[in-house]
Protein backbone atom coordinates (compact mmCIF):
# COMPACT_ATOMS: atom_id res chain seq x y z
CA UNK A 1 0.00 0.00 0.00
CA UNK A 2 1.07 3.28 -1.22
CA UNK A 3 1.99 5.94 2.26
CA UNK A 4 2.31 9.29 0.79
CA UNK A 5 2.35 12.55 3.34
CA UNK A 6 0.97 16.44 2.24
CA UNK A 7 2.30 19.02 4.32
CA UNK A 8 2.50 22.81 4.06
CA UNK A 9 6.46 22.10 4.48
CA UNK A 10 8.57 19.59 3.87
CA UNK A 11 5.93 16.45 2.73
CA UNK A 12 5.90 14.40 -0.07
CA UNK A 13 3.66 16.84 -1.52
CA UNK A 14 2.38 20.62 -0.72
CA UNK A 15 -0.58 20.08 -2.87
CA UNK A 16 -3.30 17.39 -2.33
CA UNK A 17 -4.22 17.00 -5.67
CA UNK A 18 -1.01 16.51 -6.69
CA UNK A 19 -1.03 13.59 -4.32
CA UNK A 20 -3.51 12.21 -5.67
CA UNK A 21 -3.03 12.03 -8.76
CA UNK A 22 0.77 10.13 -8.38
CA UNK A 23 -1.30 6.68 -7.09
CA UNK A 24 -2.12 4.71 -9.67
CA UNK A 25 -5.98 3.86 -10.41
CA UNK A 26 -5.21 0.21 -9.32
CA UNK A 27 -2.98 0.75 -6.33
CA UNK A 28 -4.22 1.03 -2.70
CA UNK A 29 -2.91 4.38 -0.93
CA UNK A 30 -2.73 6.22 2.52
CA UNK A 31 -2.31 10.20 2.09
CA UNK A 32 -2.04 11.73 5.01
CA UNK A 33 -2.64 15.24 4.85
CA UNK A 34 -1.07 17.71 7.26
CA UNK A 35 -2.26 21.01 9.62
CA UNK A 36 -3.06 23.61 7.35
CA UNK A 37 -6.27 25.20 5.52
CA UNK A 38 -5.78 23.90 1.77
CA UNK A 39 -7.28 26.06 -0.49
CA UNK A 40 -8.03 23.67 -3.53
CA UNK A 41 -10.48 22.01 -5.36
CA UNK A 42 -10.58 18.14 -4.56
CA UNK A 43 -11.41 15.38 -7.75
CA UNK A 44 -10.43 12.10 -6.52
CA UNK A 45 -11.41 8.65 -8.59
CA UNK A 46 -9.39 5.49 -7.61
CA UNK A 47 -9.63 1.97 -6.49
CA UNK A 48 -9.12 2.15 -2.92
CA UNK A 49 -7.74 5.19 -1.26
CA UNK A 50 -7.81 7.13 1.94
CA UNK A 51 -7.28 10.37 3.35
CA UNK A 52 -6.33 11.20 6.77
CA UNK A 53 -5.90 14.84 8.22
CA UNK A 54 -4.64 15.82 11.46
CA UNK A 55 -8.08 16.80 12.82
CA UNK A 56 -11.19 18.40 12.24
CA UNK A 57 -10.06 21.78 13.69
CA UNK A 58 -6.40 21.28 12.12
CA UNK A 59 -6.67 20.01 8.54
CA UNK A 60 -9.65 22.07 6.10
CA UNK A 61 -9.94 22.06 2.37
CA UNK A 62 -11.94 25.03 1.17
CA UNK A 63 -13.01 26.11 -2.15
CA UNK A 64 -15.88 28.76 -3.18
CA UNK A 65 -17.29 27.29 -6.55
CA UNK A 66 -21.39 28.28 -6.60
CA UNK A 67 -24.05 27.54 -8.83
CA UNK A 68 -24.79 30.72 -10.12
CA UNK A 69 -21.41 31.76 -11.05
CA UNK A 70 -21.16 32.61 -14.82
CA UNK A 71 -18.96 30.49 -16.50
CA UNK A 72 -17.08 31.77 -19.98
CA UNK A 73 -19.09 30.18 -22.38
CA UNK A 74 -22.06 32.31 -20.52
CA UNK A 75 -24.16 29.28 -18.71
CA UNK A 76 -24.05 28.77 -15.21
CA UNK A 77 -21.44 26.50 -13.58
CA UNK A 78 -25.05 24.51 -11.62
CA UNK A 79 -24.95 22.67 -8.43
CA UNK A 80 -22.84 19.41 -9.21
CA UNK A 81 -19.57 21.39 -10.92
CA UNK A 82 -19.37 23.35 -7.41
CA UNK A 83 -18.05 20.32 -5.21
CA UNK A 84 -14.73 21.18 -3.12
CA UNK A 85 -14.20 17.96 -2.74
CA UNK A 86 -14.95 14.82 -5.32
CA UNK A 87 -15.36 11.37 -4.31
CA UNK A 88 -15.52 8.85 -7.33
CA UNK A 89 -14.20 5.41 -7.77
CA UNK A 90 -14.42 2.36 -5.87
CA UNK A 91 -13.92 2.85 -1.92
CA UNK A 92 -13.22 5.90 -0.49
CA UNK A 93 -11.78 6.61 3.54
CA UNK A 94 -12.02 10.10 4.61
CA UNK A 95 -10.98 10.82 8.09
CA UNK A 96 -10.30 13.84 10.57
CA UNK A 97 -10.63 16.71 8.37
CA UNK A 98 -12.87 19.28 7.69
CA UNK A 99 -14.06 19.91 4.06
CA UNK A 100 -16.21 23.50 3.31
CA UNK A 101 -17.98 25.41 0.84
CA UNK A 102 -17.05 29.21 2.00
CA UNK A 103 -19.31 30.53 -1.53
CA UNK A 104 -22.01 31.62 1.45
CA UNK A 105 -26.02 31.93 1.63
CA UNK A 106 -27.83 30.42 -0.94
CA UNK A 107 -30.22 32.74 -1.74
CA UNK A 108 -27.01 35.12 -2.98
CA UNK A 109 -25.15 32.25 -4.85
CA UNK A 110 -27.25 29.56 -5.43
CA UNK A 111 -26.28 25.80 -4.37
CA UNK A 112 -22.88 25.34 -3.31
CA UNK A 113 -21.73 21.46 -2.53
CA UNK A 114 -18.53 20.95 0.04
CA UNK A 115 -18.58 16.81 -0.64
CA UNK A 116 -19.69 15.56 -3.63
CA UNK A 117 -19.70 11.56 -2.62
CA UNK A 118 -19.83 9.00 -5.95
CA UNK A 119 -17.27 6.16 -4.38
CA UNK A 120 -19.37 2.73 -4.61
CA UNK A 121 -18.14 2.73 -1.19
CA UNK A 122 -17.65 5.83 1.06
CA UNK A 123 -16.60 6.14 4.71
CA UNK A 124 -16.43 9.54 6.55
CA UNK A 125 -15.18 9.61 10.06
CA UNK A 126 -14.57 12.27 12.40
CA UNK A 127 -15.48 14.78 9.08
CA UNK A 128 -16.65 18.03 9.49
CA UNK A 129 -18.52 19.20 6.19
CA UNK A 130 -20.11 22.73 6.30
CA UNK A 131 -21.70 25.23 3.83
CA UNK A 132 -25.15 26.86 3.04
CA UNK A 133 -27.61 24.96 0.83
CA UNK A 134 -26.57 21.30 -0.93
CA UNK A 135 -23.66 20.75 1.50
CA UNK A 136 -23.14 17.03 0.91
CA UNK A 137 -24.38 15.05 -1.84
CA UNK A 138 -24.74 11.37 -1.46
CA UNK A 139 -24.85 10.23 -4.95
CA UNK A 140 -26.57 8.79 -7.10
CA UNK A 141 -28.14 11.60 -8.89
CA UNK A 142 -31.97 11.07 -9.74
CA UNK A 143 -32.69 9.59 -13.36
CA UNK A 144 -33.73 12.41 -14.89
CA UNK A 145 -33.25 16.16 -14.48
CA UNK A 146 -36.16 18.63 -14.10
CA UNK A 147 -34.47 21.11 -16.44
CA UNK A 148 -32.12 20.94 -19.16
CA UNK A 149 -28.71 20.25 -18.36
CA UNK A 150 -29.67 20.46 -14.41
CA UNK A 151 -27.25 17.59 -13.66
CA UNK A 152 -24.17 18.88 -15.44
CA UNK A 153 -21.20 17.89 -13.61
CA UNK A 154 -18.93 14.50 -13.39
CA UNK A 155 -22.00 11.90 -13.14
CA UNK A 156 -24.36 14.12 -15.69
CA UNK A 157 -24.50 11.10 -18.69
CA UNK A 158 -23.27 8.15 -16.47
CA UNK A 159 -25.62 5.19 -15.64
CA UNK A 160 -26.72 5.82 -12.11
CA UNK A 161 -25.55 2.94 -9.83
CA UNK A 162 -26.46 2.68 -6.01
CA UNK A 163 -23.91 3.97 -3.22
CA UNK A 164 -23.07 2.69 0.23
CA UNK A 165 -22.21 5.48 2.40
CA UNK A 166 -21.00 5.50 6.18
CA UNK A 167 -20.80 8.67 8.25
CA UNK A 168 -19.44 8.23 11.59
CA UNK A 169 -19.06 10.86 14.39
CA UNK A 170 -19.28 14.07 11.54
CA UNK A 171 -20.49 17.56 11.73
CA UNK A 172 -22.64 18.52 8.70
CA UNK A 173 -23.55 22.46 8.50
CA UNK A 174 -25.96 23.84 6.02
CA UNK A 175 -29.59 24.56 5.39
CA UNK A 176 -31.35 24.44 2.74
CA UNK A 177 -31.59 20.77 1.54
CA UNK A 178 -28.05 19.99 2.38
CA UNK A 179 -27.76 16.52 3.04
CA UNK A 180 -29.08 15.00 -0.23
CA UNK A 181 -28.74 12.34 -3.02
CA UNK A 182 -30.05 8.51 -3.48
CA UNK A 183 -27.69 6.77 -1.93
CA UNK A 184 -28.25 4.34 0.71
CA UNK A 185 -26.64 6.12 3.72
CA UNK A 186 -25.88 5.87 7.65
CA UNK A 187 -25.38 8.27 9.76
CA UNK A 188 -24.49 7.40 13.33
CA UNK A 189 -23.25 9.62 16.28
CA UNK A 190 -23.61 12.84 13.97
CA UNK A 191 -23.90 16.11 15.08
CA UNK A 192 -26.37 18.24 12.51
CA UNK A 193 -26.86 21.93 12.86
CA UNK A 194 -29.05 24.06 10.23
CA UNK A 195 -27.83 27.15 9.67
CA UNK A 196 -29.45 30.79 10.80
CA UNK A 197 -30.53 32.55 7.54
CA UNK A 198 -31.20 35.57 9.75
CA UNK A 199 -34.86 36.37 8.34
CA UNK A 200 -35.88 39.68 9.33
CA UNK A 201 -32.29 40.38 10.94
CA UNK A 202 -29.00 42.35 9.41
CA UNK A 203 -27.32 39.73 7.80
CA UNK A 204 -24.30 42.22 6.91
CA UNK A 205 -20.88 39.84 6.07
CA UNK A 206 -23.29 37.18 4.47
CA UNK A 207 -21.36 37.04 1.04
CA UNK A 208 -19.86 34.99 -1.18
CA UNK A 209 -16.98 35.44 -3.52
CA UNK A 210 -18.09 38.37 -5.99
CA UNK A 211 -21.71 38.18 -4.81
CA UNK A 212 -23.54 41.04 -3.39
CA UNK A 213 -24.77 40.59 0.30
CA UNK A 214 -27.94 39.52 1.35
CA UNK A 215 -30.82 40.75 3.05
CA UNK A 216 -32.91 39.37 5.75
CA UNK A 217 -36.81 39.75 5.37
CA UNK A 218 -39.45 37.45 4.27
CA UNK A 219 -40.89 36.58 0.74
CA UNK A 220 -39.78 34.18 -1.97
CA UNK A 221 -36.30 32.95 -2.15
CA UNK A 222 -34.81 31.51 -5.19
CA UNK A 223 -35.81 28.11 -4.03
CA UNK A 224 -39.15 29.45 -4.03
CA UNK A 225 -39.47 28.68 0.20
CA UNK A 226 -42.05 31.17 0.69
CA UNK A 227 -41.65 32.61 3.87
CA UNK A 228 -44.65 35.24 3.44
CA UNK A 229 -46.56 33.44 6.46
CA UNK A 230 -43.70 31.44 8.36
CA UNK A 231 -40.05 31.54 8.66
CA UNK A 232 -38.37 28.03 7.11
CA UNK A 233 -34.53 28.28 7.88
CA UNK A 234 -33.71 24.87 6.31
CA UNK A 235 -34.16 21.54 5.29
CA UNK A 236 -31.73 19.19 6.49
CA UNK A 237 -32.86 16.36 4.34
CA UNK A 238 -33.94 15.98 -0.14
CA UNK A 239 -33.82 12.26 -0.84
CA UNK A 240 -34.20 10.82 -4.01
CA UNK A 241 -33.74 7.39 -3.32
CA UNK A 242 -35.99 4.73 -4.73
CA UNK A 243 -38.87 2.95 -2.05
CA UNK A 244 -37.21 -0.31 -2.06
CA UNK A 245 -33.59 1.30 -0.66
CA UNK A 246 -32.36 1.31 2.60
CA UNK A 247 -32.09 5.10 2.15
CA UNK A 248 -31.01 7.97 4.81
CA UNK A 249 -30.98 6.46 8.31
CA UNK A 250 -29.99 8.83 11.29
CA UNK A 251 -29.17 6.76 14.35
CA UNK A 252 -28.09 8.54 17.52
CA UNK A 253 -27.42 11.83 15.92
CA UNK A 254 -28.17 15.28 17.35
CA UNK A 255 -29.97 17.62 15.23
CA UNK A 256 -30.51 21.43 16.09
CA UNK A 257 -30.26 24.63 14.77
CA UNK A 258 -27.50 26.93 15.25
CA UNK A 259 -28.10 30.50 17.23
CA UNK A 260 -31.08 32.50 16.06
CA UNK A 261 -32.96 29.80 14.79
CA UNK A 262 -36.93 30.46 15.29
CA UNK A 263 -39.01 27.53 17.23
CA UNK A 264 -39.96 25.33 14.51
CA UNK A 265 -38.33 26.53 11.26
CA UNK A 266 -35.77 23.78 10.70
CA UNK A 267 -37.58 20.40 8.96
CA UNK A 268 -35.93 16.59 8.83
CA UNK A 269 -36.08 16.75 4.93
CA UNK A 270 -38.52 17.28 1.78
CA UNK A 271 -38.46 14.86 -0.98
CA UNK A 272 -36.54 15.61 -3.79
CA UNK A 273 -38.13 12.41 -5.58
CA UNK A 274 -41.16 11.46 -5.04
CA UNK A 275 -39.69 7.92 -3.32
CA UNK A 276 -38.05 9.73 -1.09
CA UNK A 277 -36.92 7.43 2.15
CA UNK A 278 -35.20 8.69 5.35
CA UNK A 279 -35.77 8.04 9.17
CA UNK A 280 -34.36 9.34 12.37
CA UNK A 281 -33.78 6.85 15.04
CA UNK A 282 -32.63 7.61 18.99
CA UNK A 283 -32.13 11.18 17.53
CA UNK A 284 -31.46 14.53 19.96
CA UNK A 285 -33.42 17.20 18.73
CA UNK A 286 -34.03 21.06 19.79
CA UNK A 287 -36.89 22.93 19.34
CA UNK A 288 -35.69 24.54 15.76
CA UNK A 289 -36.95 21.11 14.45
CA UNK A 290 -40.42 21.99 13.04
CA UNK A 291 -43.63 19.84 14.39
CA UNK A 292 -45.17 18.65 11.21
CA UNK A 293 -41.27 17.19 10.75
CA UNK A 294 -41.23 16.29 7.18
CA UNK A 295 -42.03 19.13 4.62
CA UNK A 296 -43.44 18.29 1.23
CA UNK A 297 -41.56 19.68 -2.01
CA UNK A 298 -43.21 22.69 -2.80
CA UNK A 299 -44.89 23.49 0.10
CA UNK A 300 -45.41 21.96 3.81
CA UNK A 301 -48.12 20.12 3.49
CA UNK A 302 -48.49 19.23 0.05
CA UNK A 303 -49.19 15.26 -0.14
CA UNK A 304 -46.60 12.92 -0.33
CA UNK A 305 -47.95 9.67 -0.16
CA UNK A 306 -44.98 7.46 -2.22
CA UNK A 307 -42.08 8.76 0.70
CA UNK A 308 -40.95 6.73 3.61
CA UNK A 309 -40.19 9.48 6.43
CA UNK A 310 -40.23 8.70 9.89
CA UNK A 311 -38.60 8.40 13.49
CA UNK A 312 -38.48 6.81 16.60
CA UNK A 313 -37.20 7.73 20.09
CA UNK A 314 -36.48 11.43 19.18
CA UNK A 315 -35.79 13.03 22.36
CA UNK A 316 -36.04 16.40 23.45
CA UNK A 317 -32.60 18.31 23.45
CA UNK A 318 -32.00 20.93 26.29
CA UNK A 319 -28.24 23.12 26.03
CA UNK A 320 -27.36 20.99 22.87
CA UNK A 321 -27.21 23.17 19.82
CA UNK A 322 -28.48 26.95 20.32
CA UNK A 323 -31.92 26.56 18.93
CA UNK A 324 -32.92 24.69 22.28
CA UNK A 325 -35.04 26.14 25.15
CA UNK A 326 -36.31 23.58 27.13
CA UNK A 327 -35.77 23.80 30.97
CA UNK A 328 -33.71 20.82 32.18
CA UNK A 329 -36.88 19.05 33.60
CA UNK A 330 -38.12 18.13 29.71
CA UNK A 331 -34.60 17.44 28.93
CA UNK A 332 -34.43 13.58 27.93
CA UNK A 333 -38.74 13.34 27.39
CA UNK A 334 -39.11 11.53 24.03
CA UNK A 335 -40.83 14.52 21.43
CA UNK A 336 -44.54 14.49 20.75
CA UNK A 337 -44.83 14.02 17.21
CA UNK A 338 -49.05 14.95 17.23
CA UNK A 339 -48.52 17.68 14.69
CA UNK A 340 -46.47 15.86 12.11
CA UNK A 341 -47.78 15.71 8.23
CA UNK A 342 -50.17 12.68 7.80
CA UNK A 343 -47.82 11.33 5.22
CA UNK A 344 -45.20 10.59 8.38
CA UNK A 345 -44.95 7.04 9.12
CA UNK A 346 -45.40 5.57 12.16
CA UNK A 347 -42.10 3.52 13.44
CA UNK A 348 -42.88 1.29 16.35
CA UNK A 349 -39.91 -0.73 17.91
CA UNK A 350 -40.15 -3.58 15.91
CA UNK A 351 -39.78 -1.50 12.27
CA UNK A 352 -37.44 0.46 14.12
CA UNK A 353 -35.15 -2.51 14.93
CA UNK A 354 -35.64 -3.76 11.34
CA UNK A 355 -34.17 -1.30 9.83
CA UNK A 356 -31.06 -0.72 12.00
CA UNK A 357 -30.42 -4.05 11.40
CA UNK A 358 -30.33 -2.93 7.64
CA UNK A 359 -28.11 -0.35 8.75
CA UNK A 360 -25.87 -2.17 10.35
CA UNK A 361 -25.52 -4.64 7.03
CA UNK A 362 -24.57 -1.91 5.26
CA UNK A 363 -22.13 -0.70 8.14
CA UNK A 364 -20.34 -4.20 8.05
CA UNK A 365 -20.21 -4.07 4.33
CA UNK A 366 -18.63 -0.30 4.39
CA UNK A 367 -16.35 -1.12 7.02
CA UNK A 368 -15.12 -4.55 5.35
CA UNK A 369 -14.46 -6.11 8.68
CA UNK A 370 -17.50 -7.59 10.67
CA UNK A 371 -17.64 -4.47 12.77
CA UNK A 372 -21.19 -2.77 12.78
CA UNK A 373 -22.29 0.89 14.07
CA UNK A 374 -23.93 1.06 16.92
CA UNK A 375 -27.84 -0.19 16.38
CA UNK A 376 -29.20 -0.43 19.62
CA UNK A 377 -32.33 0.57 20.59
Amino acid sequence: MLQIKVEKNGGDYSVIQEAIDAVPYDESAVIEIGVGVYREKIFCEKKDITLVGAGMAETVIDYDDYANEVMPDGSKRGTFRTYTAFFGGKKVTVRDMTIRNSAGDGRVVGQAVAVYADADVCRFENVKMTGCQDTLFCAPLPVAARQQNGFMGPRMMTERRLTKQYYKNCEIVGDVDFIFGGADAVFDDCVITCNDRMFGRSSAGVSAGSATTVSGGSGVDKDQIDVSERIINGYITAACGLKDNLGFVFRNCSITGASGCEKGSVFLGRPWREEARTVFLNCTMDDSIASERFSGWGGITKDEPDTFYGEFGTRIAAGIGTGASNSGSEAGKLASLEYKNPWVRDIDEALALEISRRADELVQGVNGDGVSGDGSL
